[in-house]
């Protein structure tokens, strides 16, 4: 782009559109160069891109001959402001200092630039992405060179594209939690298993007379085996996707239990967490899982929050009930820096963060909001800069709501209950299946085992069993299909399975839902088992 415009001044727009009209033309063009520089000039203060004239020194100062309306109103100024005060290529408007060099060496070096894309301030500070396009005439005799240039706003469109890259970076993150999630189910049940084992064994032996060493040490390894088997089904639940499957729970009890994922890592980033949780507290009619979602989001919010500023952070959260409302309400609240009140209002929009780029996709607010709806309450944010933030989520009680179906009051079991009943065993982990098995023959029943499900049909054509204590995931025959095929010719075991399983939180869960049988999640108490075992025998 060159116009052929007057570096003598910026007095009158005549000086500044004078057509370069050779003497050589004829009378025809020389008759329409008025024309012309009409025409030129109308284009110059109606288009809707910025046109800047102007000169640049040999010291890289300059000054300006022309600026479009459209040029002011980009960088904020009034219309009638002086156009000899615009600057657009001075240091100071340029959001990275250090990106002016590079700009004025390629112009000056090639004499052009097209479509240059910039990084500029407006008047007020606020930043805006522009694209220039410009010519650099030859130097005069002072070395003083003109530079006539073109830029276009082009913040909005800049926006749209980041906006699709976080959309293709989320998708491209969906696609690695689902393998995640395949992976870590598979890994889950493998650990499961000789979780279940240690277990078993440790309750086996912790009942017996033992002397205080190794009573002490029984008691280790039942408490750790039960933090392991804590964290296996944590992470089961946070990368496999459930349907939503909602009870009454105790609120309390989730907020303690999300706490746990987050305790190492608080603990090596000195992150203090305050339990000030109030006893008493009626249920509520929720998803358990979806819950532990919302308060993930808002406590790794809160930590990033607290350690970006100070390094370090205390998190309070606190319950209670509100007998007016009929909701129990859970404050989440840190000690960070707070959040703006020109950002309060924008807080759950989707794709909206104040975290740098590659820090924040702008959706975890946003999915915590969508799930709090979807329950039924209510989540807002109070905050004041310099004094942290405290999100408050409003539960409704279980009053009024639609109750689910209710569990038949269980009977009371004796110990003996059950005793000299015939059990069968399906597991092919040898070592769990032997556990369970000497564990249900100490407690009287008579046990029987198969180490898969074509095995443990066989076992059923020759004897009638009381009770099949079964595992899902097994070779040849799993427990499902020889669930569904035992029912084919003996229906009246249909309530007398009870199913074992390392994987509850992916695949397993719709059979279980489906079949209405008991099941004990790996690896589960021994207790338990020996319970639903003497209730269902007995």
């Amino acid at each position: 782009m060159h116009y052929a415009l007057s570096t003598t001044g910026a007095g009158g727009k005549g000086d500044c559109y004078n057509s370069a009209v050779s003497p050589r033309n004829d009378h025809r063009v020389r008759s329409d160069a008025p024309l012309r520089s009409d025409a030129l000039a109308r284009l110059f203060e109606s288009v809707r891109e910025g046109i800047y004239v102007g000169t640049i020194a040999p010291d890289g100062s300059g000054q300006t001959v022309a600026a479009n309306p459209y040029l002011k109103l980009m960088f904020g100024h009034e219309p009638d402001v002086d156009e000899t005060t615009i600057h657009p290529f001075e240091l100071v408007r340029f959001v990275d200092p250090d990106s002016r060099k590079p700009f004025m060496e390629k112009l000056k070096q090639n004499g052009a630039v097209t479509d240059y894309l910039l990084r500029l301030r407006r008047k007020d500070e606020s930043p805006m992405w522009v694209e220039v396009t410009a010519h650099l005439d030859e130097a005069n005799t002072e070395g003083t060179r003109r530079i006539d240039a073109l830029l276009r706003d082009v913040s909005e469109r800049r926006k749209l594209e980041d906006q699709g890259r976080d959309m293709y970076h989320q998708l491209l993150q969906a696609e690695k939690l689902a393998s995640l999630g395949q992976t870590v189910s598979g890994v889950a049940h493998e650990l499961n298993n000789p979780l279940a084992t240690i277990l078993t064994w440790s309750e086996r032996l912790a009942g017996r007379q033992l002397d205080s060493v190794t009573k002490r040490g029984i008691d280790t390894i039942l408490g750790e085996s039960e933090r392991a088997a804590k964290i296996v089904r944590n992470l089961l639940t946070f990368s496999r996707k459930r349907h939503t499957t909602r009870s009454m729970l105790d609120v309390n009890q989730i907020v303690r239990e999300t706490l746990t994922l987050r305790a190492y890592d608080q603990r090596v980033s000195n992150v203090t967490t305050v339990d000030g949780l109030s006893a008493g507290l009626p249920q509520v009619f929720a998803d358990p899982h979806h819950i532990k979602q919302v308060l993930l989001n808002l406590i790794i919010n809160a930590e990033q929050s607290m350690l970006a500023t100070n390094g370090r952070g205390t998190l309070i959260l606190r319950s209670w009930h509100d007998p007016q409302q009929d909701v129990v309400v859970l404050e989440i609240k840190d000690d960070g820096p707070g959040v703006p009140e020109e950002v309060q209002s924008k807080i759950f929009d989707p794709f909206f963060t104040t975290k740098s780029v590659g820090k924040g996709t702008g959706l975890g607010l946003t999915v915590a909001h969508a799930l709090v709806q979807d329950h039924g309450g209510k989540i807002r944010l109070e905050s004041k800069p310099g004094h942290g933030a405290s999100f408050f989520i409003d539960f409704p009680t279980g009053d009024g709501l639609l109750q689910p179906p209710t569990a038949s009051p269980a009977t009371s079991v004796t110990p003996t209950a059950g005793a000299g009943a015939l059990v069968l065993v399906v597991d092919d982990e040898p070592a769990l299946a032997e556990a369970v098995a000497d564990a249900l023959a100490d407690a009287g029943f008579r046990v029987d085992r198969a180490a898969d499900g074509q095995a443990a049909l066989e076992r059923t054509q020759e004897k009638a069993y009381d009770l099949i204590v079964c595992d899902l995931k097994m070779p040849r025959i799993d427990g499902p299909t020889f669930y569904r095929t035992l029912l084919k010719t003996m229906p009246s075991l249909k309530h007398r399975v009870v199913f074992m399983t390392g994987d509850v939180a992916g695949d397993a869960e719709p059979f279980l839902e489906e079949s209405g049988c008991r099941w004990l999640a790996k690896p589960f108490r021994l207790g338990d088992l020996l319970s639903i075992a003497r209730e269902i025998a007995g």
